[in-house]
C-alpha cells in the first residue's frame, strides 16, 4: 500500500465512530467474523514474507504478478484459514462472544 493510500485509510478509520458490540445470540456470526479476521491476518503475514521476492526473472510473473500478488495472498490466507489456520479464530470467537455478553 502506498503512503497516500495508507494516510487515506488512517483518516477514514479515525473519522469513523466506534460502535459498541451489540448483544446477539448468533454465535455463528461471531465465528464468521473471527474466521474472516484470521484470513486477513494470514494474508498480511504472507505479504511481509513475499514483499522482497522479485517478480522478474525466468520464473517470475513480471508486472502481472506484481499487480495481482495481493489477490493471490488473499486467496492463500482464505485457504490456510479454511484448513485450520493459525488457531486464532477460536480465541477471537470466544472474545467476541464474551464482549457481547458484557454489553449494556
Amino acid at each position: 500500500m502506498s503512503d497516500a493510500g495508507l494516510t487515506g485509510a488512517i483518516a477514514v478509520a479515525q473519522s469513523a465512530q466506534a460502535k459498541p458490540p451489540a448483544p446477539t445470540g448468533d454465535a455463528s456470526a461471531a465465528e464468521k467474523a473471527a474466521k474472516a479476521y484470521e484470513s486477513v491476518f494470514i494474508s498480511e503475514f504472507l505479504g511481509s514474507m513475499f514483499q522482497d521476492i522479485p517478480t522478474d526473472g525466468p520464473f517470475g510473473g513480471g508486472q502481472g504478478e506484481a499487480m495481482f500478488r495481493s489477490l493471490m495472498l488473499d486467496e492463500y490466507g482464505k485457504q490456510i484459514e479454511s484448513r485450520g489456520g493459525f488457531g486464532l479464530s477460536a480465541a477471537i470467537t470466544r472474545t467476541l462472544l464474551s464482549h457481547q455478553e458484557q454489553a449494556p
